[in-house]
């Protein structure tokens, strides 16, 4: 996750004490020295809308095997044991677990974060103050497109005034909310709405996703956008995030799932204002790239443990066995601990990037799909040869 308002504006929020604080890169076992990582809990795999890019495959019906609230209120005191700062409720949709208010107000009475991750269509009036009441303290809504366009990619009509109406709703009772758009080839013409929409809504956050194959995104590989659309992307979000800051307008804008962002925006800045460039080179060096299995870690809904939500074809282990914090630890573990001195195992472009430093590799899961070799090239990359100094 790459905060573009922090590096271009210097305005500092949550997350920015987990990406940007010294040693966060060389930390291996969780977001800094002494904390743990940020865990992403998909608490379920049902969900009540049927998206193109679901990387769980969910669907509408109950699945079998998932945790009790027993368990899931053990997985949240280990969690707290291991200084986790932040735990992402995720799902399917979280808010379709009849616990999921006991859960969160778990995690949030025992120091733990809790946010949440939902397509928003769920959220009246009145979940909305059960939200707040429970301390969640933040609440990411998916929308992908304007209208008729996010309804047919989520796999449902009016899902789009829905997910509107749940945003209002947690905004009238002074619950934090914002956007997540997963970018892609249907939708990506509309970022310039989607960008009015959070400045007409007053929508203090909005993750710009890019696509990443797994689950039902695999079928989606050749409708991810062209290396020169994702820079013409990231030039729009470069532009809109200044203006935003120049009109005093407050909003905390983040990509998402692909870190040569980070070399392309110190690229575009060092033209024109080295000095900020530098900083921007800073920021970037303390943070160290994707940091999946590090400071980033998933458990599923049935307690598999995964270096990311997207990574389902590495399992770590199983919360039913050993407790996450066993897990996390575990100095034998062959794969965790490639992942954790990745650079050596790399190959292709990423192997020979000279910012490798800040990226470590970009997404192994993208690669692995694309390639069938989880240490290949990601294809996402959109750094030219030159840029990344192997012409």
């Amino acid at each position: 996750m790459i905060s573009i308002t922090r590096l271009l504006c210097g305005s500092e929020y949550y997350g920015d004490q987990l990406r940007y604080c010294s040693g966060a890169g060389q930390e291996v076992r969780g977001t800094s020295p002494g904390n743990g990582p940020v865990v992403i809990w998909n608490t379920t795999q049902s969900c009540n809308l049927n998206c193109k890019h679901c990387y769980s495959s969910s669907e509408a019906k109950k699945y079998e095997g998932e945790l009790s609230p027993e368990e899931g209120f053990n997985l949240i005191d280990d969690l707290a044991g291991f200084n986790v700062p932040v735990v992402l409720f995720s799902g399917g949709e979280p808010l379709m677990r009849e616990d999921f208010f006991d859960l969160a107000l778990r995690a949030s009475q025992r120091g733990i974060r809790a946010t949440i991750s939902t397509n928003g269509t769920l959220i009246t009036p009145e979940v909305a103050r059960s939200i707040k009441k429970a301390g969640i303290s933040y609440v990411g809504i998916s929308l992908d497109g304007i209208g008729e366009l996010n309804d047919r990619f989520r796999g449902r009509e009016g899902a789009f005034e829905q997910a509107l109406q749940g945003i209002r709703a947690c905004r009238e009772v002074e619950q934090k909310v914002g956007l997540r758009f997963t970018i892609n080839r249907h939708n990506y013409h509309q970022i310039q709405d989607i960008l009015y929409l959070v400045k007409e809504e007053n929508i203090p956050r909005i993750c710009f996703y890019h696509l990443v194959y797994t689950g039902r995104g695999k079928e989606m590989m050749e409708e991810d956008i062209s290396h020169e659309e994702t820079r013409d992307v990231l030039n729009l979000l470069m532009e809109k995030t200044e203006e935003f800051y120049r009109k005093g307008q407050e909003k905390e804008i983040l990509t998402v799932d692909n870190h040569a962002d980070g070399p392309y925006i110190y690229m575009k800045v060092k033209e024109k204002n080295p000095e900020k460039a530098r900083e921007i080179l800073e920021l970037l060096t303390i943070n160290g790239g994707n940091r999946s299995g590090m400071a980033v870690g998933s458990i599923s809904s049935v307690g598999d443990v995964y270096p990311d939500q997207f990574t389902r074809t590495r399992k770590l282990g199983s919360i039913r066995e050993r407790a996450f914090k066993e897990i996390w630890a575990d100095e034998e573990n062959e794969f965790l601990n490639s992942l954790r001195n990745r650079k050596p195992l790399l190959k292709g472009r990423c192997a020979d990037c000279r910012w490798l430093h800040l990226c470590n590799g970009n997404f192994r899961a993208r690669a692995e799909a694309f390639t069938g070799d989880y240490w290949e090239s990601d294809p996402a990359c959109f750094l030219s040869d030159e840029e990344i100094g192997i012409s």
